[in-house]
């Protein structure tokens, strides 16, 4: 009773926090929406604004953060359509490539909004409009006001292919275990996607009982790929025959000199190498194009497709939604986000899944301070 009470007023607090600080978040929407991170016409739905009208009926909502997330969903909003005839689906997402990619790969009749922020007006705002039967939160969303508002209005809540980071549980292992205590008791459902991501929730207090097992949701991610996709994976195929190729995937901003450098070194030894960066963000697929131009090496952008033509090419993929078709092309597969203090690494089930040889750096097993990168 003490520690549930201790989760109260953590949350009361932190309740208290947030409606204070809604102006502040609604200006930083605005810059986001100057700095095209947010959709310049649809950015009111983030602080509970819709652009839809709800349809008659029962309704589930289903959130995911961004692409990946987003693609787990989809074969469990397939099943849901199937199962129920004249279920309502709402998708929410939160970034700009979730929705580029989704609003064509998502099933004919699914809702499409941008989530909501974390705030109590905006959250109850959402929820009191599209009035949802069920909630279904992808992987780690762990957000205190849309988890304790919706329990407050007798939501079901699901947490589906749910992960929580080592940097994420060390958090919630701290003061913050009775918020996150206090937040996990309201689910009816947590399906982790391993036993040891199952292990963390329930060292956080999660009720055993809620807790079951199904596998990772991304070993199953159906790809409905368009006689275009398919033509263009066709081309790079070929392209790519008879070379020697790796990928880095994934790659954040300073990772991307530690590739070049394997790269400069492979190509003394492979003069056919191909290496192929695929940057997390877009805005680094140009900032990495203009290095390798001012030392002089050959270069090919996908979303220009540019022909890999040169010996020793770097090509760099500055699309969305296609990681999973490109680690069919390559034998080995490095994974980002591993190789500088900060990161954790990302998931590297798309890429075994594809039979590559998976590689990570140190990040991704340690958070422990390092005095340079390296794998």
């Amino acid at each position: 009773m003490a520690a549930a009470a201790r989760g109260v007023m953590v949350y009361k607090i932190y309740r208290a926090l947030t409606r204070g600080l809604s102006p502040v978040l609604q200006l930083h929407l605005r810059w986001r929406v100057f700095r095209g991170r947010e959709h310049p016409a649809r950015w009111h739905e983030r602080i509970g604004r819709p652009s839809l009208p709800r349809p008659l009926g029962p309704l589930v909502w289903f959130h995911a953060v961004s692409l990946g997330e987003g693609m787990a969903a989809i074969p469990v909003v397939k099943q849901c359509a199937h199962r129920r005839l004249g279920l309502n689906i709402l998708m929410t997402t939160t970034t700009m490539s979730a929705f580029k990619v989704l609003e064509n790969d998502l099933p004919g009749g699914v809702l499409h909004q941008f989530c909501p922020v974390d705030t109590p007006a905006a959250i109850d705002a959402f929820l009191c409009y599209w009035r949802p039967s069920a909630v279904i939160l992808m992987e780690s969303e762990l957000w205190p006001n849309l988890i304790m508002i919706s329990s407050t209005k007798g939501i079901p809540l699901t947490l589906s292919n749910a992960r929580m980071s080592v940097k994420s549980f060390r958090f919630w292992s701290g003061l913050a275990l009775p918020l996150i205590s206090l937040m996990l008791s309201k689910f009816a459902l947590i399906v982790p996607l391993s036993t040891t991501q199952g292990i963390r929730f329930q060292l956080l207090q999660a009720p055993p009982l809620i807790v079951n097992f199904a596998g990772d949701l991304k070993y199953v991610v159906e790809h409905d790929m368009s006689k275009r996709n398919i033509a263009s994976t066709k081309d790079l195929k070929e392209q790519l025959s008879d070379r020697h190729v790796w990928m880095a995937a994934s790659i954040h901003r300073g990772e991307e000199q530690v590739m070049l450098a394997v790269h400069r070194s492979l190509v003394q030894r492979y003069p056919d190498l191909v290496t192929i960066i695929v940057p997390r963000h877009l805005q680094l697929a140009h900032h990495i194009v203009e290095e390798l131009q001012k030392e002089g090496l050959h270069v090919a952008l996908r979303s220009r497709k540019q022909k890999i033509t040169a010996r020793g090419m770097v090509y760099v993929v500055d699309t969305l939604g296609e990681l999973r078709r490109l680690y069919s092309l390559t034998p080995i597969a490095v994974i980002g986000g591993s190789f500088c203090p900060g990161f954790t690494g990302h998931n590297i089930s798309e890429a075994a899944a594809a039979g590559c040889a998976v590689l990570t750096g140190h990040f991704s097993l340690s958070l422990s301070p390092c005095p340079s990168c390296y794998i």
